[in-house]
């Protein structure tokens, strides 16, 4: 069978080839202990879990919209002005099937064949893949230590700008080392998406996994509204990762593309899924709070364990639930250059 060409640039995650190893490792009865994969082992609030069965018992069981329910993408624009200072309408919202699909669609909207695509490595694996596979030059920059936290090496992102650069990925709050755009970086960054005239997709994933301080964003800068696409998702901040639910935020030129690809691709987000997410944010927010809760002890646990061992060394993040260790000193105690 002679398959495209265009898979062999198809990449994958890895977590989840070895979330099956370990499942299997688990059914023989062993006791497993689930880091491979940036999944919560919470369960999503049952306010929002019944919202979604009573949908289901209403008859939400059709189509909507392809671009989402009107008053979901309503409540979102109006949600997302509240916690980043804009002043988007519903228009400028397209309800999606989890993260994801926001990073191709974003691509398929913006990027030509050839183009560079500047992305964030370590990172998200899906942004190496999804540059590849559509035909774009996957260019990484990296994250380097800073003052109580890591942060985006913005200097070595400058450097890997060329003439064919025209896409700028940025993850900020970051998987999987947890950085933070500082006020400076946020600004910084601003100023070369429009001194070099580079497409924005923001990543905000975890905008909302947060325990100390607030999140903000760099959609607030000058010269950025126009030119990003914001990636917004249930699955953090609501314990909803198997819903795949999600949304894309964005200039109306570009929400309207990325909708008529929705027509194109999956034709519209579950519908009773689209209820039990009016659910997620206008009902009762108290096993939010216990979740965000429950990972802050985590962290504050994890932290302190890592840093009583021996030649490792672990920043305590403000947001997220990644921990990032340096553990040079240990290898080299253990006899590895």
């Amino acid at each position: 069978m002679k398959l495209a060409d265009r898979v062999n640039n198809l990449g994958t995650e890895t977590a989840f080839v070895v979330a099956s190893q370990a499942d299997a490792y688990a059914s023989a009865g062993n006791r497993v202990f689930h880091f491979h994969l940036w999944d919560l082992n919470l369960t999503t609030p049952p306010n929002i879990i019944e919202a979604a069965y009573r949908a289901m018992k209403d008859g939400r069981t059709g189509y909507t919209p392809n671009g989402g329910l009107p008053q979901l993408r309503e409540l979102l624009a109006e949600d997302f002005n509240r916690t980043r200072g804009t002043s988007f309408v519903s228009d400028n919202v397209a309800v999606q099937p989890g993260g994801k699909p926001v990073i191709s669609k974003f691509l398929l909207t913006l990027m030509n064949p050839g183009d560079e695509v500047l992305y964030p490595n370590p990172g998200f694996p899906i942004y190496e893949s999804q540059i590849e596979f559509h035909g774009g030059i996957a260019v990484p920059y990296g994250t380097i230590p800073g003052d109580g936290n890591f942060t985006f090496d913005l200097e070595g992102l400058e450097s890997a700008i060329t003439d064919r650069t025209k896409i700028l990925i940025i993850n900020d709050l970051h998987n999987p080392t947890s950085a933070e755009c500082r006020p400076e970086d946020r600004r910084k960054l601003a100023e070369l998406a429009v001194k070099y005239d580079l497409m924005v997709l923001l990543d905000e994933a975890y905008f909302d996994v947060r325990y100390d301080g607030k999140s903000a964003s760099i959609i607030s800068e000058p010269g950025m509204i126009e030119r990003s696409v914001i990636l917004y998702t249930f699955s953090k901040r609501f314990a909803m990762t198997g819903w795949r639910l999600g949304a894309a935020f964005g200039p109306k030129q570009i929400i309207d593309v990325i909708v008529t690809l929705n027509v194109n691709d999956e034709s519209c987000t579950n519908h009773f899924v689209q209820y039990a997410a009016l659910e997620a944010m206008t009902g009762d927010q108290a096993e939010v709070l216990h979740i965000l809760h429950v990972l802050r002890r985590r962290r504050d646990l994890c932290v302190d364990m890592l840093n009583d061992m021996e030649g490792v060394f672990c920043y305590k993040p403000n947001a997220t639930f990644y921990l990032y260790p340096d553990v040079t000193e240990a290898m080299k105690n253990k006899g590895f250059s």
